[in-house]
């Protein structure tokens, strides 16, 4: 439906009452507008949007307002609309915008998306060759060390009710690894993970909350620098799939953030203006794939 009035939508010029007419708009350019509802027609806030030009190029993104409007001046031409959220199924229309015109693509209503399926009840496991657990640590007020840890296993059981799943996730602290021999040296040390003492980090979870569409919580205990503090990941489940040799993989993503504090790592130098020199909080994100345990 949304196809038909998108298809050959010409720009209009803005009447002299419309909330527009004080937006100061260049002469060889125009205004784009919709608004983003769903299937009741109640406002879609904070859809993504992406505005790109004839040639796929992006020209202008970003998220729908508390009342689910895009708005975006853009220099005439052809452009195609690409929108979002969490969900819905995505929507793609295009539009004509016109010298100093106004290009309005009415109500854009996004449909609901199916839910991915989950994996089947059962035991599975992490499995390490596609699977990605990474941080993220900020240095001298200005750049981002990035790492990951390379060495660690984890167990899934998945429940009838998703929500009564558990999962165990071991890691050799010792794996560290930022690319810097003498970084990790330092990390691995009594200054942080002190990985004579804490060899390994450990994750338990039995608590899944289902926060809509593909979003999780996963909420456990994460021991770390002989520290246990309840961590919540916020996951997003990507569904099913089939690996090269027909086996059935699970993927999703997670991120959380950890405080340096809470776990009691807390050495730190202050530059001589000062500025610490590590961040005091850590940013997780994991790629994880599951495959059912052999």
């Amino acid at each position: 439906m949304l196809g038909r009035w998108l298809g050959s939508k010409k720009a209009t010029h803005a009447a002299g009452g419309s909330p527009l007419a004080g937006i100061a708009v260049p002469r060889t350019a125009g205004v784009l507008s919709c608004r983003v509802l769903d299937p009741v027609n109640v406002a879609v806030q904070q859809a993504e949007f992406v505005v790109t030009d004839s040639a796929g190029r992006k020209v202008v993104g970003g998220e729908t307002d508390p009342y689910g409007n895009v708005l975006a001046t853009v220099p005439a031409g052809e452009y195609r609309l690409a929108v979002t959220a969490e969900g819905f199924t995505p929507f793609h229309g295009s539009a004509t915008v016109g010298e100093s015109g106004h290009a309005s693509l009415g109500d854009v209503t996004l449909q609901v998306s199916a839910p991915p399926q989950l994996p089947a009840p059962g035991d599975w496991e992490i499995e390490p060759n596609h699977t990605q657990i990474g941080f993220t640590a900020r240095h001298i007020g200005l750049a981002r060390i990035h790492g990951r840890f390379n060495t660690f296993a984890g167990a899934v059981r998945i429940a009838d009710r998703m929500e009564d799943s558990a999962m165990h996730v071991i890691i050799d602290a010792a794996s560290i690894d930022t690319n810097v021999q003498m970084r990790d040296d330092h990390l691995r040390s009594s200054d942080f993970l002190d990985v004579g003492r804490y060899p390994t980090l450990e994750f338990y979870s039995d608590r899944f909350v289902h926060r809509g569409g593909s979003r999780w919580g996963v909420s456990g205990a994460l021991t770390l620098h002989g520290v246990s503090r309840t961590v919540t990941l916020d996951t997003q489940y990507l569904g099913l799939g089939n690996g090269l040799e027909g086996e059935t993989r699970a993927a999703c993503r997670a991120t959380t953030e950890l405080h340096r504090e809470d776990f009691t790592l807390t050495w730190q130098t202050m530059l001589a203006r000062g500025i610490a020199v590590v961040g005091p909080s850590i940013a997780i994100d994991m790629d994880i794939q599951i495959v059912p345990k052999s």
